[in-house]
């Protein structure tokens, strides 16, 4: 089994932290993974995204082929679209619904959104608001992480469950109990 996973979204969002959740819990899965990261991380605002493979089978390939991508997790529904040619024809998207606007001719929304809607397997929430409801703003990547987690299938919701506990640990009990609550938020809001 394998799953080909395209993370984006702009500086600042959080996605690299979601790529290190799911490798977390990948390695303690036994499953090989490769990652490769494209990011202007040192200005926030600027496009980040990471190509995440996991398989039960060695990868001799860091990167996602265009049409390859089982998956888009996207924090941004323009970045979304952005790797859409990369996504398969039964691939699925997950994302926010809410627009980052961080540059001067971001498209108009009701065009974006109409991109968005045709698209076959498209599931989007307002994760910031999801977080913000549940106490904790700064944990909007974790909702859309636990929105993804039936569409990872090769780590379950409960390996990624743990993987939250593990990589929140260090920034104490209140801050993993934050995460945990918005991941299962995320998967509520997937069903």
């Amino acid at each position: 089994m394998k799953k080909d996973i395209i993370l984006c979204g702009v500086g600042g969002q959080g996605i690299l932290s979601v790529a290190t959740i799911i490798g977390e819990a990948a390695t303690k899965a036994g499953v090989s993974l490769k990652q490769a990261e494209v990011h202007g991380m040192s200005q926030r605002g600027g496009d980040v995204q990471s190509n995440l493979r996991l398989s039960t089978e060695t990868i001799y390939s860091d990167l996602i082929a265009k049409g390859g991508c089982d998956i888009i997790i996207s924090m941004e529904p323009m970045e979304a679209l952005r790797y859409l040619p990369y996504l398969s024809q039964n691939g699925a998207i997950v994302t926010s619904n809410k627009p980052f606007v961080n540059i001067p001719n971001y498209p108009e929304e009701e065009a974006l959104f109409a991109e968005l809607n045709a698209l076959p397997n498209v599931v989007q929430l307002d994760i910031e608001q999801v977080a913000k409801d549940a106490g904790s703003a700064r944990s909007a990547n974790v909702v859309l992480l636990g929105m993804a987690a039936k569409y990872l299938e090769i780590v379950t919701p409960e390996q990624l469950r743990q993987a939250v506990s593990t990589i929140f640990a260090r920034k104490g009990e209140a801050v993993v109990e934050a995460n945990l609550k918005a991941f299962d938020l995320g998967v509520e809001a997937a069903k």
